[in-house]
């Protein structure tokens, strides 16, 4: 290609110009830097998968035994309806699986919402009444679904006394009574449907109210 080019001096001189095409830069991995590249994202890969299971697990169990108080609370509120207002009762029970097997299977058939997902020191539930097994949960016998803001059921605890805040409820080592959870706490649920959690120590108080009884799972 020839193009017309003024010089400083005015002469008109043709330039050929040869224009080369522009090369593009290469970039290339090698095989090894390929195969770094792989084993760091494995790497990555792995450890964030572990730290993501390790820090899951717990609030999960946690979720699901929540859930398990819920939808056993359902199945009270029916049983209520069809007792003038009264939640589950059995006079003279000494466990907590003896009024909760009224639950059963008329109101839930599933027996498997009695036993807390995170707890490792239970024998599977048979297809039995509760009376027959070993349950999770305590339960406050005697109440009436208009009691509001009353705890109702929470995981076994330490004991059957009443408790103010600060106070252990849930167990502190990791060992049985009121270890569901390891030592991590517990949940609670009240008379209204809400479910708390809390630490071994207690954060709110759990008095005894006349005519209530509260029964621990059998041991």
């Amino acid at each position: 290609m020839r193009k017309p080019v003024c010089n400083r001096r005015g002469r008109v001189e043709v330039v050929r110009r040869l224009q080369a095409p522009e090369r593009l830069p290469q970039y290339a991995f090698s095989l090894l830097e390929l195969l770094c590249l792989m084993a760091i994202l494995l790497i990555l890969f792995v450890l964030y998968w572990k730290g993501f299971a390790s820090r899951g697990s717990g609030p999960s169990q946690e979720a699901a035994c929540m859930d398990n108080l819920q939808k056993i609370y359902v199945a009270m509120q029916i049983y209520a309806g069809d007792n003038h207002g009264k939640f589950p009762d059995a006079p003279g029970a000494r466990t907590s699986e003896e009024p909760l097997d009224l639950l059963v299977p008329r109101y839930t058939a599933d027996s498997s919402l009695f036993r807390c997902p995170a707890s490792k020191n239970l024998p599977p539930l048979t297809g039995q009444s509760l009376r027959a097994n070993r349950i999770s949960y305590a339960v406050w016998s005697g109440r009436n679904s208009n009691e509001g803001h009353a705890p109702l059921l929470a995981d076994e605890l330490i004991d059957t006394l009443p408790k103010s805040v600060g106070q252990p409820a849930f167990s502190t080592t990791g060992k049985p009574p009121g270890s569901n959870h390891g030592d991590k706490g517990g949940n609670v649920l009240f008379g209204d449907g809400e479910v708390v959690w809390s630490a071994p120590a207690i954060g709110f108080a759990l008095p005894q109210s006349a005519g209530v009884t509260l029964l621990n799972p059998k041991q």
